[in-house]
């Protein structure tokens, strides 16, 4: 099939070696992917506090939600090409749940996406939208990949 590939990159740089046995450390570091672009990334502060995350830079959780939410949208919009509906517009506003597993492990257990389409001529019913949606989780290479559970939710509004 095909093989994906990240850098991870993390240096102690502001610390010193006592600092970082103490847990005293940035956990500031990069992604760099094989196109090249690079992303400044971190620990979430809710795991490791303000003190030691990166202002600005992106968590692993944060990662997983959004690739999550990437992965069901672009499968959407290709299942909703080939049933005759034409998106002209998709915005997610998807959210991850961090929780406790049964085995009393931490993990994301849960992500909610939360979609706003736009369409140009014919709108899907509720029901052929709850079909392109299923079809788009079952046809998601990421949703394959993990157990955490996801679910589609009426968009948030502000």
């Amino acid at each position: 099939m095909s093989k994906h590939r990240a850098v991870v990159e993390w240096a102690l740089t502001d610390a010193t070696p006592e600092d970082f046995l103490k847990g005293r450390y940035s956990r500031g570091h990069s992604v760099r992917f094989e196109g090249g672009h690079e992303v400044p990334a971190t620990a979430s502060p809710h795991v490791v506090g303000n003190r030691w995350s990166v202002a600005g830079a992106v968590d692993p959780e944060e990662m997983l939600v959004a690739a999550i939410s990437n992965c069901h949208m672009l499968t959407f919009l290709h299942v909703a090409r080939e049933a005759g509906f034409v998106v002209t517009r998709y915005v997610d506003h998807a959210e991850g749940l961090m929780a406790k597993t049964d085995a009393g492990r931490v993990a994301v257990t849960r992500v909610a996406l939360r979609p706003e389409i736009a369409w140009a001529g014919r709108e899907p019913t509720a029901a052929e939208l709850d079909h392109l949606h299923h079809e788009a989780h079952e046809g998601c290479f990421i949703a394959n990949s993990v157990t955490t559970e996801i679910v589609v939710e009426a968009p948030v509004r502000a």
